[in-house]
């Protein structure tokens, strides 16, 4: 019989994730500086254990017309079918038809906060994306409809007792246009998701939240499956 235990696995992922973002807490004296450790931490996070077809950076987005989103800390992308991905002093840039998910990386959340990762996910939401026919051996396949942009926000900690109950409930629930925020995690407490229809916000007080985040991301990726086809003929016409 094995001596490997499959639960202290999924614990050790989550108690490595808590621990550096309470390092990152304690030690770093300035607010930029803990900002950057956080983002690190969790893109570390997703682009180690997601599949590869997902990549996870921090970027801005922007689409066919030429617009861009804001700057936005945590970007899962499609790597494997996405063509065009920018590389410009140092920032990364990427076509609105690639996201699959946007996140606010915060030390703490509160009423601010989780407004403040509305706006920034709303900035990605409202770009146009392009999606166009899909050739295969038989004939054309339509275009592929638009999948939602996961949107969310990670963080340590909460400034709201209880950590996740009504009042973040009801922030949350105010906002159910572009900056709806779909998944969240806070790493000391637990996890949070709206329903798909975007009606109902549920809470899990989970003791390893980092990783049951991790899962549920997943499954919900799982859902999207593929990003549209981009017309990159729609962003050749830039060069003229």
């Amino acid at each position: 019989m094995s001596d490997w235990s499959l639960p202290e696995l999924l614990s050790a992922l989550h108690d490595n994730v808590q621990h550096q973002l309470g390092t990152a807490s304690r030690t770093l004296v300035h607010a930029p500086a803990k900002g950057d450790a956080s983002e690190s931490i969790w893109l570390k996070l997703l682009d180690r254990y997601l599949p590869r077809r997902y990549r996870a950076t921090s970027a801005h987005v922007v689409d066919s017309k030429g617009e861009f989103s804001e700057q936005i800390d945590v970007v899962v992308f499609d790597r494997q079918y996405s063509p065009l991905i920018f590389e410009y002093q140092g920032q990364t840039i990427i076509p609105a038809e690639s996201i699959y998910a946007v996140f606010e990386a915060k030390q703490t959340v509160d009423a601010s906060k989780i407004k403040y990762a509305q706006k920034k996910v709303g900035s990605v939401r409202r770009l146009h994306r392009t999606s166009l026919p899909i050739p295969h051996a038989g004939g054309v396949y339509p275009p592929k409809p638009l999948p939602n942009i996961l949107g969310g926000v990670l963080a340590l900690r909460s400034d709201w007792t209880p950590a996740l109950g009504n009042p973040l409930r009801k922030v949350l629930l105010r906002e159910v246009g572009d900056g709806r925020l779909d998944i969240g995690c806070i790493a000391s407490e637990g996890i949070f998701a709206l329903e798909r229809d975007g009606s109902y916000a549920w809470f899990s007080e989970e003791p390893k939240s980092a990783t049951a985040f991790l899962f549920e991301l997943i499954a919900r990726l799982q859902v999207q499956a593929t990003v549209p086809m981009i017309d990159v003929r729609a962003y050749a016409k830039w060069l003229r």
